[in-house]
């Protein structure tokens, strides 16, 4: 029996046209970073800083360099100044059948934790906007009323994504202790692999975020879903055969 949804944020319940990438891509533009899109399009789902870190190592050719850590730093500080101003000042939305599944999470009593490759600063202005940090303590819980039960982000955990230390936590938290009874959701190769990391039931993605079907297929995810709404049969299918 299903008793836990982990979901990412940006892309898979939070509509991203591909903002967190311009957001990228500015931040590198600003800051002497030669980058492709396609490289950030890949690095999408992971730690923010340490994507930075990885793609400076790559054009300095080392992390021994002497310019590497305040490279780095600069980078995702004008970063984080983007990405913040972005969500401050832009329309967020939930993604096409987020609200269904919602409703559906509840009425079933399956638990909701958002996990993110955000920073808590930035997680909690897209969840305050949404209305979803309602109900929620400070240690970012909340309770079968509130719209999500949880919230984790990477800078919360000893490793962000692909590792599963995100999904671990909410389990911890939300007191589900066997991950064969969670389902993990994404729509990047590294929400995948996290979710397969976890041991989840299943670690499935959608199509409709960052990433398109052929991009995800080689990752091998449980399910590949057109939305969100696309989980709702399927959870229903798993929980009728308990």
């Amino acid at each position: 029996m299903i008793r836990l949804v982990t979901l990412d944020m940006a892309g898979t319940t939070v509509t991203d046209q591909h903002e967190v990438e311009a957001c990228f891509a500015e931040a590198a533009r600003k800051t002497g970073l030669v980058v492709s899109d396609d490289r950030i399009l890949a690095m999408q789902g992971l730690h923010k800083y340490s994507v930075f870190q990885t793609l400076w190592e790559e054009t300095l050719g080392s992390t021994t360099h002497p310019e590497w850590q305040m490279r780095v730093d600069k980078s995702y500080k004008v970063f984080t100044e983007v990405l913040e101003n972005h969500y401050l000042t832009h329309s967020i939305t939930p993604t096409e059948g987020c609200p269904e599944l919602f409703d559906f999470l509840h009425e079933q009593g399956i638990a909701i934790a958002l996990t993110t490759g955000f920073y808590r600063k930035v997680a909690d202005i897209i969840l305050q906007r949404l209305g979803w940090l309602n109900g929620l303590n400070e240690q970012r819980v909340g309770s079968t009323s509130s719209r999500i039960q949880a919230s984790v982000t990477s800078d919360e955990v000893e490793k962000g994504r692909p590792h599963p230390f995100m999904i671990q936590k909410a389990m911890q938290v939300l007191g589900v202790p066997d991950p064969a009874q969670v389902i993990n959701v994404g729509d990047t190769p590294s929400d995948i692999q996290s979710g397969r990391a976890a041991g989840c039931r299943l670690s499935v993605a959608v199509i409709n975020g960052t990433h398109r079907a052929d991009q995800l297929a080689p990752h091998q995810p449980d399910r590949l879903l057109d939305s969100l709404f696309d989980l709702i049969p399927l959870i229903q299918e798993i929980n009728a055969t308990r």
